[in-house]
């Protein structure tokens, strides 16, 4: 799942830059200023960023994507896995008020019913009850043992937020004149929960957050304007590689996520299960990659990635092992011919990609491999019509549940597979871990049969860090917590 950038290795020796080590940090989040700055539980990856550094929840995420104490100070697990107790830091809301169990009981269970319609409520859905037990102690019940259940309740989203304030552990303020900049500042220690340390003032840098197009963001980092870049995704990779290395460096999260096709409708060629199999046969998952330089980038053929099972043998590494790629491409050739004599339409088939070079050169590579089947690929003018729309999404925790969760058909994304969803739904009140297991593989072989997805790989997440940025590090989730930009230490 681990990957990196080739050109990172060379030039590693220039990473060490020599720049400011004092003063405000300058961070550029590629994303536009309304979505920067949105309210609400549908967040942009900058707008993650940002209520991650203002509002926190319960529990919050560290440099290195661990779990780390935020208003809960620390907490509890019983021993059947079903009950989480978490005690509450000694602090305030920003009016004064204390935080209490009863603020974050109703917060909790209001920010549950806002998210409802989304992926994440889906994950959340084991959560049966929210309970105050006294003044700062706080229970969340579930309905069967879920190992990663921190690390969602760590989730930006659930960053909590009363008469419009969180807790911290940053504060924002905004220029008049720049809505595209949020100046942000850490809160005095003793605000965040945590003994009083005198001029810690002198020891907290500021910190400046700026959405940008990719190519502003890359210039602004060439010029030394900005630090930090973040939310770099594939479609902008090749702007990146045009920067001047010398003066910073590329680096590329190991992301765990989905990253590939999605299917709109079953329309045309591709009505039948079949067809939709012979484009995932026909594609060089390898070779779609190759164009970008990105060296240890694993391609894949199903949706749930085999190593996220305990045994491997349950999901093999190739969906068709007993065929090489020009065996594929021959049955694929054969499926996409008889559509056409049958019909006596031209195989098209119409992509909504996001706008940038690595579309580009993403669209080349599938418009190649899929021409060698009889198919022309055509690009969706402003994503209307598309027979298929680029799927990429960072895992939220490492379990087979998140990625089945995003082929949902509440969401109403493309095409969905109801027993999936109702295989997935028995799960949640299964304590076994062998049928919880049995469960998500006849789930995710639902999704396969019904070939709602053409999976590509994991995502491509880059940033580019100037060697005086402490405090980052390249993570799987693809979140870069800005707090601890500013600290002296983690």
């Amino acid at each position: 799942m681990r990957f990196c950038c080739c050109l990172f290795l060379a030039f590693f020796v220039a990473a060490c830059d020599p720049a400011r080590e004092s003063g405000p940090i300058d961070v550029a989040v590629i994303d536009s200023a309304d979505d920067l700055f949105a309210e609400g539980v549908r967040l942009s990856p900058g707008a993650q960023h940002l209520r991650a550094a203002t509002a926190e929840g319960l529990v919050a995420l560290d440099p290195m994507g661990q779990v780390v104490p935020a208003i809960a100070e620390r907490w509890i697990v019983t021993d059947d896995g079903l009950s989480y107790i978490f005690r509450l830091r000694d602090s305030t809301w920003p009016d004064g008020d204390p935080i209490t169990a009863a603020d974050i009981r109703k917060l909790l269970r209001d920010r549950l019913r806002e998210l409802d319609g989304t992926s994440l409520a889906l994950d959340l859905a084991k959560i049966t009850d929210v309970r105050a037990m006294t003044g700062r102690v706080i229970e969340l019940r579930l309905s069967s043992p879920m190992p990663e259940f921190l690390r969602l309740l760590a989730q930006p989203e659930l960053g909590l937020v009363r008469a419009g304030s969180g807790t911290g552990p940053m504060i924002m303020s905004r220029d008049e004149g720049d809505e595209a900049l949020a100046r942000l500042s850490a809160l005095p220690p003793e605000e965040r929960g945590m003994p009083a340390r005198e001029n810690w003032e002198a020891y907290a840098r500021s910190l400046a957050l700026r959405a940008m197009s990719a190519r502003e963001a890359v210039e602004a980092f060439s010029a030394g304007e900005v630090d930090l870049v973040l939310n770099g995704k594939l479609a902008t990779f090749p702007l990146a590689e045009l920067g001047p290395l010398s003066r910073g460096t590329i680096q590329v999260d190991p992301a765990l996520g989905l990253f590939g096709l999605l299917v709109m409708e079953e329309e045309g060629l591709l009505a039948a299960p079949e067809r939709r199999e012979a484009l995932s046969m026909a594609l060089d998952r390898a070779g779609l990659i190759q164009p970008f330089g990105l060296g240890g980038w694993q391609p894949t053929e199903w949706i749930v990635p085999p190593g996220l099972y305990e045994n491997p043998s349950l999901s093999p590494a190739s969906r068709w092992p007993d065929l090489d790629l020009d065996q594929r491409r021959r049955i694929a050739v054969a499926r996409i011919a008889a559509w056409v004599a049958e019909t006596g339409e031209e195989a098209v088939v119409s992509i909504d990609l996001p706008p940038g070079p690595g579309s580009a050169l993403l669209l080349r590579a599938i418009a190649r491999d899929w021409g060698m089947v009889g198919v022309r690929v055509e690009r969706a003018q402003g994503g209307e019509g598309a027979d298929l729309r680029l799927r990429d999404r960072l895992a939220r925790y490492s379990s087979p549940r998140w990625f089945l969760n995003q082929f949902n058909c509440d969401l109403d994304l493309g095409l969905c597979a109801p027993e999936a969803d109702a295989l997935v739904r028995d799960a949640l009140v299964v304590g076994d871990a062998a049928e919880k297991r049995r469960l998500f593989l006849e789930a995710h072989e639902a999704l396969v049969e019904a070939e709602v997805f053409i999976p590509l790989g994991p995502p491509v997440r880059w940033s580019l860090v100037r060697g005086a940025v402490r405090a980052y590090s390249a993570n799987q989730w693809g979140l870069h917590p800005l707090f601890p930009l500013t600290q002296p230490t983690i």
